[in-house]
């Protein structure tokens, strides 16, 4: 697993604890230590095929519900050059991601909507369609393509039309579908905002060399 404090990569080993019973079932807490940062995984969730128990409980008994250390995923941090008004909103659904996969869906699909919007100059409609036009366009990578395309395919946007109508509406999510749209548009950001500006230092800086060589700077 990857480990949501750190984000690295590492062969998770878990144990668990029982926290009792009550009216709606018995719970318990799972726990795993990142040995690359040293840091408590932890999450609560509900027993299984357990009855009267002690303090102790096999860990696959235990399901990963909810995760209450860290609070919310942990990802890169975004480069300085993606706009605020973009990063707000990625950042909050990287913020609610654990509590609620709707939510984060929710702020991300709005988040690209806004941003193939403005970026792509795509015609306002469904986000559907400004997928399509986008992907219509062979202005992204193949790489990049794919994943956008993807975010309909898992998003299931044609069963699911208010998603497209209203990127902002908290509804259920397909498994895996806030997470991938997440990772989308942190490479959606790379292509319209880092890659530009990378490029554009590099010119400046070789302006300046054939600025000082009495040569014509690059248009």
């Amino acid at each position: 697993m990857k480990c949501p404090h750190c984000l690295v990569n590492f062969h998770d080993s878990w144990q668990a604890e029982s926290l009792g019973e009550d009216s709606d079932g018995a719970w318990g807490i799972r726990v795993s230590k990142c040995p690359a940062c040293n840091r408590l995984i932890v999450y609560f969730g509900r027993c299984h095929g357990v009855g009267a128990f002690g303090a102790g409980v096999e860990a696959a008994r235990v399901e990963m519900g909810n995760l209450v250390r860290p609070k919310g995923t942990a990802r890169a941090p975004l480069p300085a050059e993606v706009p605020g008004k973009f990063a707000d909103d990625y950042r909050e659904a990287c913020l609610v991601f654990a509590d609620s996969a709707k939510a984060s869906a929710a702020l991300s699909r709005r988040c690209l909507q806004n941003l193939i919007r403005e970026h792509a100059g795509v015609k306002p409609g469904n986000l559907f369609d400004e997928i399509q036009e986008v992907l219509d366009s062979g202005k992204l990578p193949a790489d990049l393509a794919d994943a956008l395309h993807a975010v309909r395919e898992v998003g299931n946007f044609a069963a699911h039309p208010i998603k497209s109508r209203n990127t902002g509406e908290v509804i259920d999510v397909e498994p895996g579908e806030a997470e991938w749209q997440l990772d989308t548009l942190e490479s959606l950001f790379d292509f319209y905002f880092v890659r530009p500006a990378a490029l554009k230092a590099k010119r400046d800086t070789l302006n300046a060399k054939l600025k000082d060589a009495g040569k014509k700077p690059l248009k």
